[in-house]
C-alpha cells in the first residue's frame, strides 16, 4: 500500500504571469504580418534590419523583439516546404519530359535556391510573430524590470 506524500513546495500558477485583463493577440494576423516581414504589433514597421537579422525593437511602435527564439525553426520549415515542392516536381519533369541531366540539374538548382532564399526570411518572420502572439519567450504584456 502506497501513501501519497504531501508536497512541501507551494503550487505555482504558471498562467498568472499574464493578467486576465490583457487582451488576446490575434495569432493569424500576427503570423501573416510576420510572413510579410512586418511588425506583428503595428503591422507596418519592418521586423528585419538585414536578410535574417531581427531588429531589437520596431522603429514605428517600439515593440521589443529582443527575446525571440527562432533558432533553427525557419531553416527546418524551409527545407520541409522546398523539399515537398521540388521533389515531386523533379519526378514529374524527369518522367514526362526526359530532359538532359544538365538541364534538369540547372533548372532545379536555380528553383531550389531561389525558393529557399524567398521563404527563409518570411518563415523566420512568421515564427517570431507566432511567438509574439502567443506571448512566448518573454513576449508578455507585463513589462520587465
Amino acid at each position: 500500500m502506497t501513501q501519497a506524500i504531501p508536497s512541501t513546495a507551494p503550487e505555482r500558477d504558471t498562467i498568472s504571469a499574464i493578467p486576465s485583463t490583457t487582451p488576446e493577440r490575434n495569432t493569424k494576423r500576427a503570423v501573416w504580418s510576420g510572413f510579410r516581414r512586418r511588425c506583428p504589433n503595428c503591422n507596418s514597421g519592418p521586423m528585419f534590419k538585414g536578410f535574417l537579422k531581427v531588429r531589437d525593437h520596431c522603429p514605428v511602435c517600439q515593440e521589443d523583439f529582443s527575446h525571440h527564439r527562432a533558432d533553427d525553426g525557419p531553416a527546418y520549415l524551409t527545407i520541409l516546404i522546398v523539399g515537398h515542392l521540388t521533389a515531386p516536381a523533379l519526378l514529374v519533369a524527369f518522367t514526362t519530359f526526359r530532359p538532359e541531366p544538365l538541364v534538369l540539374l540547372t533548372v532545379f538548382l536555380v528553383a531550389t535556391v531561389g525558393l529557399s532564399l524567398f521563404l527563409l526570411p518570411r518563415l523566420k518572420g512568421a515564427l517570431v510573430a507566432f511567438q509574439w502572439a502567443r506571448r512566448m519567450h518573454g513576449f508578455s504584456a507585463v513589462p520587465r524590470g
